[in-house]
């Protein structure tokens, strides 16, 4: 597997995560943009990890 696809593949699942987050306590716009892109960056990080661990980078 190519590193792109590890890394878009975190950014994808970690964003949808984070935006599901505030749906639990009823939160508003801002908050479901917030998370969801502290969850992309958190995605990204781990896609790249997981990239550089797995020997694709």
């Amino acid at each position: 597997m190519s590193s792109k696809t590890l890394i878009w593949g975190g950014m994808i699942v970690g964003s949808t995560i984070g935006s599901t987050i505030p749906y639990f306590w009823g939160g508003g716009f801002f908050s479901y943009s917030i998370w969801g892109a502290v969850g992309g960056f958190i995605g990204i990080w781990a896609g790249y990890k997981l990239a550089k661990m797995t020997g694709a980078l």
